[in-house]
This record gives structure tokens, C-alpha cells and sequence, in this order.
């Protein structure tokens, strides 16, 4: 072969080799999406919201924030499954549609841990039970005994079908032998009015949103369900603290998209996070709002929602709570 021939093909296959590197070198080149699986004003929302502008600076191109709530966030979830592998589609992944709704469902749209390339753990907020104040419970005993005191099994809110709130709420009536009942809600916004108008009198909820509240006296928290008191709710106290340990459940937040996006996306996806999380003005809202950071590799948040999948499954389907 001759020598310009020989040049000619090595230049070409260099180029060839070349050209997927720098195209996902050249990432972001347009608009990203971060797919929430929850309506406006849940914590998954508020915390996509947060992150929204400072990614925005760190990656130099739009970021937007996308609800898509419904069938318990396996809507959202799957739309981010089947999407292309390229970086521009991301999810706002939490336990819902990770831990918790696969394993509601006959057959499941997807696969919470071989479907997606799980990149960035943000972090974890703990649940709480909450009453109106018109129930005469403000610690979980009393509030157990209220409800064996109903003549009708007692309505119990959270924010959505296969929501952790559901699945904590649904362990909490097999275990103790409660007669309650669940009404969920397309989110924690519109549960909250039904609630503080005393509509609803209880509910199984992330923390986020319920501080407020219950600061102003609107609405009494019972417990939250963490090993150890919520720094944003010091004045509640944990599940185990008042002997009920198996009611333990975080909600994990994090960022994943679509299986197979490549290694380079992924690794820039991940230092962004987690450069952003440790900021100083978004670790301190973040704290404010009750979310526990934690910095980790791609790996090591894999192995986490992994880990997570391996322990909720046995208890949602134990629960008998079912996604139609």
C-alpha cells in the first residue's frame, strides 16, 4: 500500500475515533431538561427549582425544569427511560419512582436501576406524620389511639399514588392493625388545602413542605420518619425515638438519566451537582429545607439506589398498596 494511501486511512480512522470524544466534549450544546416526577410545590419540585439557575451558570445553557406527575411518578420516570441517552433529558429521581411504584405495578415500564445511568446524589428529607389541630394526638400512641376511636376507618393524605407518604402510611395501618384509609392527592399542594381547611385531619408527607405550617400552628407534627430528629424540625421527634423503628423512610433526591449516556456527559453532570449542592447559598437552603447532603460518585449513588430498590420492594409489596 502506498504511503499517502496509508496517511490517508490513518488520518481517517483517527478522525472517526475522534469524533464521538468531541462531541461529548462539546456537551451542553443546547437546552436541558430535568423531568420532575411530582406537581409544582413537592420537595423534588422546590429542590429542581433551586438547583435550576445555579446549573444554569455551571453548564452555560438553559436548564428546565419539566413536571410530569401521574401514575405514581412512573409517567415522568418512564418519559426519562426512553429518552435519548445524550444528557439534554434528566430526572429529578427520588424513591417514587426508584423504590416504590415498580413495584406496584404488574409489569413495570421500566427497570429503576438497569433503565437509567444514575449520575448525582443531592440528598435525602425525611417524612412526617402531621394532623390538623382539631385531632387530639400530638405523639404517635395518642395518635393511634384516636384512631382506633373512630367509628370510620380514618382518611389519611399524601401526596400521590405510590408517593413514600402512601407506602409509609400503608405500613402503618398493616403493622398496628389500623383501620385507615388512603386518599391521595396529585401532590402535597392540593392535599394541604384540604388539610389545613380540616378536610382532611392527617397525613403521611414530606417534611419540606409541612414546616411551615406547622411553625405557625396550622398543622401538628406527630413524628418524622428519620433515626434522629430533623435539624429543620428539632422540636419533632423520630419514629424510633418513640419506639416505632420499622416506619423509618427517607425520600432520596438525586439526578439520573436514560441508560447508556455517556461516561463524559455523566461525569460532567455529576461534578456540576455536587458543585452546586456545596455551595454556600444552596447548602444552607437546602439544610433550611431539610435535605441531608451527601457528596458521591456515579457508582456510589448507583449502588445507593440500588441498595435502595433491594430494601423497599419486600415492604411495598407487603403493603398490598397497588398502581392501577
Amino acid at each position: 500500500m502506498k504511503p499517502t494511501r496509508c496517511l490517508l486511512l490513518a488520518a481517517s480512522s483517527l478522525s472517526m475515533l475522534a469524533a464521538p470524544l468531541a462531541h461529548a466534549q462539546a456537551w451542553p450544546q443546547k437546552p436541558i431538561r430535568i423531568v420532575v416526577t411530582f406537581s409544582p410545590g413537592g420537595s423534588s419540585d422546590i429542590v429542581a427549582r433551586l438547583l435550576q439557575p445555579a446549573l444554569q451558570e455551571k453548564l452555560g445553557q438553559t436548564v428546565i425544569v419539566d413536571n410530569k406527575p401521574g401514575a405514581g411518578s412512573t409517567i415522568g420516570a418512564n418519559e426519562v427511560a426512553r429518552a435519548a441517552p445524550d444528557g439534554y433529558t434528566l430526572l429529578l429521581s427520588n424513591t417514587a419512582p426508584m423504590s416504590i411504584s415498580p413495584f406496584m405495578m404488574e409489569k413495570a415500564p421500566y427497570d429503576p436501576v438497569k433503565s437509567f445511568s444514575h449520575i448525582a446524589y443531592i440528598g435525602s428529607v425525611p417524612n412526617v406524620f402531621v394532623v390538623h389541630p382539631s385531632v387530639p394526638a400530638r405523639t404517635m400512641p395518642d395518635l393511634v389511639k384516636w384512631i382506633n376511636a373512630q367509628a370510620t376507618p380514618v382518611n389519611y393524605g399524601s401526596g400521590g399514588v405510590g408517593s413514600i407518604g402512601h407506602i409509609v402510611g400503608e405500613m402503618f395501618k398493616q403493622q398496628y392493625k389500623l383501620r385507615m384509609e388512603h386518599v391521595p392527592y396529585k401532590g402535597s399542594s392540593p392535599m394541604h388545602n384540604d388539610l389545613l381547611g380540616g378536610t382532611l385531619q392527617f397525613a403521611v408527607d414530606t417534611l419540606t413542605q409541612n414546616v411551615p405550617y406547622m411553625k405557625e400552628g396550622k398543622l401538628a407534627g406527630i413524628a418524622v420518619t428519620s433515626r434522629a430528629r430533623a435539624p429543620m424540625a428539632p422540636s419533632v421527634p423520630s419514629v424510633v425515638e418513640v419506639g416505632y423503628p420499622r416506619l423509618v423512610a427517607d425520600n432520596f433526591l438525586g439526578i439520573s438519566a436514560p441508560a447508556g449516556t455517556p461516561a463524559e456527559v455523566v461525569d460532567k453532570v455529576n461534578k456540576a451537582v455536587a458543585e452546586v449542592v456545596a455551595r454556600p447559598d444552596v447548602a444552607r437552603r437546602l439544610s433550611d429545607m431539610g435535605v441531608e447532603s451527601e457528596a458521591m460518585s456515579a457508582a456510589e449513588f448507583t449502588r445507593f439506589v440500588t441498595t435502595q430498590v433491594n430494601e423497599w420492594a419486600p415492604a411495598v409489596k407487603a403493603s398490598g398498596a397497588r398502581l392501577n
